[in-house]
């Protein structure tokens, strides 16, 4: 019985003797099956090669490059609707609310409020100026997150003046966020 198994691993140890002895084959020698082959260079012309019927299919990609058609709407309504992103902030008698619009939708992106559990436990009250710097925080930390750091923010003109709409505008620029969007640029074709 031992001299079977002596004999099993030394026909073994042959084999991986014989798999491993270099060979020629069409003028070079072979490495041995245990060692990793060489991987073929690339050729440069293959990889800077673009598809002629390309299409972007990312609109977020216009936008940030300002070549996206805004949606510029009646010349009399108010707020305008030429822009990407629209911020709008609100304050009730209980609770200060932002929120993000979309130029096509007319349900928020994104949206901060101190009717949330995880703004209103860090606040003493919900409707005082610290609120509405709050939610100018927590409003542009949600957007730098979604990727939108340029948006349109035209308050109403009697309510900009107060301090609650200033904090608020205030945590926003600090935070990063850009209240103006670049102007549209036209490409001649």
């Amino acid at each position: 019985m031992a001299l079977s198994e002596i004999s099993r691993s030394v026909r073994l140890l042959l084999g991986q003797i014989q798999r491993c002895r270099p060979t020629v084959v069409s003028g070079q020698s072979a490495r041995c099956l245990s060692q990793a082959a060489s991987e073929p260079k690339p050729i440069p012309e293959e990889n800077e090669a673009v598809n002629p019927t390309f299409v972007n299919r990312n609109p977020r990609n216009l936008e940030q490059m300002a070549l996206a058609v805004k949606d510029r709407g009646w010349k009399t309504t108010w707020p305008h609707r030429e822009f990407y992103h629209r911020l709008m902030f609100s304050r009730s008698q209980h609770h200060v609310t932002a929120q993000v619009f979309s130029s096509s939708s007319p349900v928020p992106v994104i949206s901060c409020s101190t009717k949330e559990w995880a703004v209103k436990k860090h606040l003493s009250s919900t409707k005082c100026v610290a609120a509405c710097q709050a939610v100018g925080e927590v409003l542009a930390q949600r957007c730098q997150q979604a990727g939108i750091t340029r948006m349109v923010y035209r308050a109403i003109p009697w309510t900009y003046r107060s301090d609650a709409a200033q904090s608020f505008r205030k945590a926003m620029k600090d935070s990063g966020i850009i209240l103006s969007e670049p102007r549209r640029k036209y490409i001649g074709t």
